[in-house]
């Protein structure tokens, strides 16, 4: 579908832009959307937001929020520079750049954008509109705070990894509220073709990713490697150390900062980059991450890398753990602590939140519990490897044979 937008620019929406503005010309209260990746649920959301606040006859006040202000900046504010950018409708003297506020020139509407960790500043502020992006991921007393402060209209959304309170207070039910199913589908004049040859080998090696991502239905989390973990603004002060996984020509290169202080293990991603195909290039990221002469834990089926950052770039490469046993090691290392990722280490959450044992053909069809001996999940599994790589090696922890057996060094 293809909406014009001025004399000589046009913008195209997807099936998900138009269920969305159905819902709320046709007097819902509320819309929901649950659904698949590349389902263009949060990019419609936005378009839509921009294209009734630009012109509306009166002001309006709509309010933007996710878990946190790391997470806004890399997807809802993202999306709406983009969008703006792309119908040349934005003006960079309208967007207070320091507060995330945007005042349309036009209407004198304003689109906010605000954490839901930010507490009465966003649980406690009137609005017109309400969208929470990935809504899973929002307490639900701070949703239904900043929903009864909400005066026209609340549009919420999220890939449904498994279920939460939305679905135990079965909010999709009621009259006043539209729930929308959307999938790549909706979307499919944008959607890679690479993500539908990804799904397809999804649909038979990790189903639960595949029912998830690509049918976007409630999910079931089971076998979750690393269960727990808690949310901070920022690194407390220690001793850092780093784990570094090199990745691949399509897999992201990550590296992980760490501190640990007692019993708890502090994390914070540095960065996630794909397509790094050779050593000058992690070199440079290294050096922008400001590891300096801090230890840095790497990937320990990559020595020729590693050796070549040490001797060439002299960085304070250590020796990580590998050979059988190691991953269960390293996963038991990382699970005796408490956890904690930084709110800007939005990959490194993600990953946690995903990073799962999983199932095999006879345990689907017999229905027992994952066999946690290593995790397969691989799309989730990058900073997970990098933290564990440092984690199992540092303060040397491999060396007690009593902890660890069969173990061979890089």
């Amino acid at each position: 579908m293809v909406t014009a937008v001025k004399e000589g620019i046009e913008v195209r929406t997807t099936a998900t832009f138009t269920k969305i503005c159905d819902a709320f010309f046709g007097g819902y209260r509320r819309c929901f959307l649950e659904g698949s990746s590349w389902s263009s649920k949060t990019f419609s959301v936005m378009q839509f937001l921009n294209y009734l606040l630009k012109d509306s006859k009166t002001p309006l006040v709509a309010t933007v929020s996710s878990e946190s202000l790391p997470h806004l900046k890399r997807g809802a504010i993202r999306d709406f520079l983009s969008i703006t950018g792309n119908d040349l409708t934005f003006s960079d003297s309208a967007w207070n750049r320091s507060d995330f506020i945007y005042t349309y020139p036009k209407s004198r509407s304003i689109l906010e954008f605000v954490s839901a960790d930010s507490g009465p500043k966003f649980t406690g502020s009137r609005r017109d509109i309400l969208f929470c992006n990935e809504m899973n991921h929002i307490a639900q007393n701070a949703y239904r705070q900043a929903d009864m402060r909400t005066r026209r209209f609340t549009i919420a959304d999220w890939n449904p990894e498994s279920e939460f309170w939305f679905h135990d207070e079965h909010l999709a039910d009621l009259p006043e509220n539209e729930f929308i199913h959307a999938v790549y589908q909706d979307a499919i004049e944008v959607v890679p073709d690479t993500f539908v040859r990804d799904m397809e080998v999804y649909k038979t090696t990790d189903p639960n990713y595949y029912r998830v991502y690509a049918l976007g239905l409630p999910g079931v989390l089971t076998g979750l490697v690393h269960p727990y973990f808690e949310q901070i603004d920022e690194l407390p002060d220690g001793k850092p150390f780093y784990g570094l996984d090199y990745g691949s020509l399509v897999d992201p290169c990550a590296l992980g900062k760490h501190v640990i202080i007692g019993d708890k293990l502090y994390s914070q991603e540095m960065f996630y980059e794909y397509g790094v195909d050779d050593v000058s290039r992690i070199d440079k990221l290294l050096d922008l991450a400001g590891v300096g002469n801090d230890p840095i834990y790497p990937d320990p089926d990559e020595p020729l890398v590693s050796n070549e950052l040490k001797s060439v770039y002299h960085y304070n490469m250590r020796e990580s753990v590998k050979g059988p046993g190691s991953v269960d090691f390293g996963i038991k290392k990382v699970n005796s602590f408490i956890q904690y990722w930084t709110k800007g280490s939005t990959n490194g959450i993600k990953e946690q939140r995903n990073y799962r044992y999983l199932e095999t053909e006879e345990e689907r069809n017999t229905k027992r519990s994952p066999s946690k001996s290593i995790p397969t999940s691989h799309k989730f599994s990058h900073l997970m490897d990098a933290r564990r790589y440092a984690v199992a090696s540092h303060k040397g922890w491999a060396n007690n044979r009593s902890e660890l057996t069969l173990v061979g060094w890089a």
